[in-house]
């Protein structure tokens, strides 16, 4: 509908995705999906090859030790691209069994899985000239249409846009606007620890589920943590499992966003998941600019994760139609 705007500026009205088929030789084909494209993409998938010609996609741990191993992860960043691989090797095998993938996963524990709306500031758009959020009266007509669409009972302000007393004073009217349901707000590590402070004091005694990512870096959340009494949470300082173990060992943060890109796949956030639950850390599912295929498997993770305590991100709601057969899914 209109640009979103976040901390590194904003969402053309796109989002740019990788999306990869793997083709078995007795001719099943699966799909996977990343972040980010172009030649350089292309180049990075056509680079392993080598190590998937002849791969049985029943063997996913032992394709993920040679794609990540640590000397090869130590010069190529290769995580996102094993997820991508990943994705469409499970999707193979739950086509040779004929059995959904959460089965491959352990099994679902639940039918559905809550999604929060996503809001965002926004310019205009460029053509119609609509679609403006820049002011608290935008921001709750616009999580109010969202809600009447999709039925949303938590919703998530991505803020480090405006300066902090602006979203400050938007965030608390989204939520006196709509009194019952739940909150979150992310200014993507935007902050200054002073603002940080001001910011979670101010809305201390709002319904949120926490507050992710306000200061960057774990010495700066856990400081925060002593002085504001809301959930810490984060998608990008515990992204791997040496800094989920940090994390264990000097709590920074309370709430951990698995995203299915970031962590490598879906089988790594189940991981990552039992460690959180055997830790007494949250954890929840993040969103990171999804088409379909992805949304696909942040559906099994979330139905199959035990301790899944929060409505799931997602950026899907925004598109305006998507790459898979049938246009978007529906909520």
């Amino acid at each position: 509908e209109a640009p979103l705007l976040h901390s590194n500026g904003a969402h053309w009205g796109r989002f740019v995705r990788t999306v990869v088929e793997v083709e078995t030789a007795d001719g099943y084909l699966g799909l996977g999906e990343m972040g980010g494209g172009g030649e350089d993409a292309t180049r990075a998938f056509a680079a392993l090859e080598g190590y998937l010609a002849g791969h049985d996609v029943f063997r996913l741990e032992a394709m993920r030790f040679a794609i990540c191993n640590p000397t090869a992860s130590l010069y190529n960043n290769r995580t996102q691209l094993h997820a991508a691989i990943e994705f469409a090797c499970l999707d193979i095998v739950g086509q040779k069994l004929g059995v959904p993938v959460h089965a491959l996963l352990g099994g679902k524990l639940r039918d559905e899985v809550e999604f929060a709306s996503y809001l965002f500031f926004r310019y205009a758009n460029p053509d119609t000239r609509e679609g403006e959020v820049r002011t608290a009266e935008q921001l709750v007509a616009n999580a109010r249409a969202l809600k009447a669409q999709h039925g949303f009972r938590v919703h998530k302000l991505k803020g480090g846009v405006y300066p902090p007393a602006h979203e400050l004073a938007c965030y608390r009217a989204l939520a006196a606007a709509l009194p019952g349901d739940r909150f979150r707000y992310d200014p993507n590590s935007a902050l200054s620890m002073a603002d940080a402070i001001d910011f979670g004091r101010g809305i201390a005694d709002l319904a949120n589920d926490y507050y992710e990512d306000p200061v960057w870096g774990m010495p700066q959340l856990a400081r925060l943590r002593e002085l504001v009494p809301i959930p810490t949470a984060t998608n990008t300082v515990v992204v791997d499992f040496q800094a989920l173990a940090a994390n264990v060992l000097n709590r920074a943060v309370d709430v951990i966003l698995l995203d299915t890109t970031f962590w490598g796949g879906i089988r790594p956030c189940i991981k990552a998941a039992g460690v959180c639950e055997t830790m007494g850390l949250g954890v929840a599912v993040h969103s990171s600019g999804e088409l379909g295929i992805q949304l696909a498997t942040m559906l099994h993770l979330g139905a199959v994760l035990p301790n899944l305590g929060y409505a799931a991100d997602a950026h899907y709601h925004h598109l305006a139609d998507d790459v898979i057969v049938g246009g978007p899914l529906r909520y």
